[in-house]
């Protein structure tokens, strides 16, 4: 008796983990019905933005250098100097500049006093020119007079001649010392054009971002001794997802994170997009102007940028999550009762806080499968878990 008894308490306690494995299998293993959170379709207005990642960069920077190799002589100012337009900032060794300026100078004195005794020969020439024609015209009176012969009056037309072709020789010298005198100038101010370029200053107040060479340090023709920027030109140059860059446009205001200081918000606005993407990266690049750069702003600073873009106005709304694609299809998973069925759809502009606008395929207040712990697929079970509610 006693072992029967024995036997049927085992048989059923058997048959209770029997019924505890199943329970177990048909509620936690492959046979339980996957578990679902779900919202309903609403209406709502989707206000997309864009987020960027970018650095800081002067739209104005300058290279400071000489236009002829030289060797740096002395640099006045430091990097993060703030400087005036026309400000001295470097100079460049003259060599032997200086003394040939001062040959130049002496030259130019004496192509003055050259020019000054040509133009006194001219005047005596045309002097003696003038009293050669008095003469001639004299003699010429008393030739028809009969008072001198003729050969008296030809002497005195070669004299008149002779005295002209002094004209003409005076005048052409005095022609060339003009020219030469010019030619000397020029070359003085070429001379003293390529002095004063040694002197590099400022072409705009700016601050100095970098000292590409020390004194002593031999430079070519254009290389930068000093990098300038002008601190009001800073932008933060971006970039922007391309599939979500569509209503991006010159004009729209952003919002500005700087890296360094993540707790204060910075105005601004879309100054330039760029008209070459990044192929690599499918980025797209754009400039964005702060309303008012901080200060302490640097180049180089990493930056956080959100552009708001037009809303879509009152639509269909969804979470972005809900949108799943079967194939080619881009669609949602309805729930219809007790089944499931996709449904493909049309969506549209998608906010940052993950609200998508569907256009077409779903109507308001159907329900829709946002998350899943498995991958569905028509006639699966399903145990809805929670409903997002007032996801807006």
């Amino acid at each position: 008796m006693k072992a029967l008894l024995k036997k049927g308490l085992l048989a059923l306690l058997g048959i209770g983990l029997l019924a505890a494995l199943f329970f177990a299998i048909a509620r936690g293993g492959p046979l339980a019905p996957t578990k679902l959170t779900v919202a309903k379709v609403e209406r709502g207005v989707v206000t997309p933005a864009l987020f960027g990642v970018g650095t800081v960069e002067a739209r104005r920077a300058y290279l400071i250098g000489p236009t002829v190799a030289s060797r740096v002589l002395r640099v006045m100012v430091d990097v993060g100097d703030t400087v005036k337009a026309g400000q001295l900032l470097a100079e460049m060794d003259p060599v032997d500049l200086d003394q040939r300026v001062a040959a130049l100078n002496a030259s130019l004195e004496r192509a003055r006093n050259a020019v000054s005794a040509a133009e006194a020969q001219l005047r005596d020439a045309e002097s003696r020119r003038e009293l050669a024609a008095i003469n001639l015209r004299r003699y010429r009176d008393l030739g028809e007079k009969q008072f001198v012969s003729q050969g008296v009056v030809d002497s005195r037309v070669q004299e008149e001649k002779s005295a002209q072709a002094s004209v003409d020789a005076a005048s052409a010298t005095l022609e060339a010392a003009r020219q030469e005198l010019v030619r000397i100038q020029e070359d003085r101010a070429g001379l003293l054009q390529q002095r004063s370029s040694l002197r590099l200053v400022a072409p705009v107040a700016g601050m100095v971002t970098s000292r590409e060479a020390e004194p002593g340090s031999t430079v070519v023709a254009g290389q930068a001794v000093l990098r300038l920027v002008e601190p009001a030109s800073l932008w933060a140059r971006v970039r922007f997802d391309q599939g979500r860059s569509q209503g991006l446009a010159v004009g729209q205001t952003a919002r500005l994170t700087r890296r360094a200081d993540s707790g204060n918000e910075l105005a601004g606005k879309v100054a330039r997009i760029e008209p070459v993407s990044d192929a690599v990266t499918e980025e797209r690049i754009a400039q964005i102007a702060f309303a008012e750069p901080p200060a302490g702003l640097s180049v180089g600073e990493i930056v956080e940028a959100t552009v708001a873009l037009p809303d879509s106005g009152e639509t269909l709304v969804l979470p972005n999550a809900s949108v799943r694609r079967m194939g080619p299809l881009k669609g949602v998973w309805l729930v219809e009762g007790k089944e499931l069925r996709f449904m493909p759809v049309k969506t549209g502009l998608v906010s940052l806080d993950g609200m998508v606008q569907i256009s077409r395929g779903v109507k308001s207040g159907d329900k829709v499968v946002v998350y899943s712990e498995r991958e569905l697929s028509p006639g699966k079970r399903f145990e809805i878990v929670d409903s997002l509610a007032g996801q807006r």
